[in-house]
């Protein structure tokens, strides 16, 4: 999967009903890492187990379902270790593309945005995401995540 392909105008939309089970499990997803409530292992499990992380924050990808929840394990201590604070997601402008092996290519908006009790709303971060997503067992699972920090090289 590539990060730079923009998606052709000319391609085709997938069906109402596919595009509904993505916004669906993205939503299921994020909900995961949202409030006070988290389960970081079972948000862990929704990549495969030979999964790839990437952004353009770091050197080298992630690889892997257990070197992501240990990243991600870093990244809500340092967000959480700085007080209470309600931790959200917002995904939009979700385009998604069917590949000819079934599976398919995302590419979203995500914002990342933290409420420290009493406080004011923060923006964590704005980013450019795009997945490979593929179905096993009957469900979604992301086999490959690369994300995009506003205002850092790609």
């Amino acid at each position: 999967m590539t990060t730079t392909a923009a998606r052709p105008a000319e391609a085709p939309y997938v069906s109402a009903e596919l595009y509904a089970e993505v916004q669906a499990f993205y939503a299921r997803q994020m909900s995961l890492l949202d409030g006070s409530d988290i389960d970081p292992v079972a948000w862990s499990q929704t990549f495969t187990e030979d999964a790839v992380f990437g952004t353009n924050m770091q050197e080298e990808p992630d690889v892997g379902r257990a070197a992501i929840l240990e990243s991600l394990n870093g990244g809500l201590k340092h967000i959480h270790g700085q007080g209470p604070v309600d931790f959200r997601h917002w995904f939009g402008m979700v385009d998604v593309q069917e590949q000819p092996d079934g599976s398919l290519h995302t590419r979203y908006y995500a914002l990342a945005m933290a409420t420290p009790q009493g406080g004011s709303l923060k923006i964590r971060g704005h980013m450019l995401c795009r997945d490979e997503l593929v179905r096993r067992d009957g469900r979604w699972l992301v086999s490959r995540r690369h994300l995009e920090a506003d205002g850092l090289p790609a």
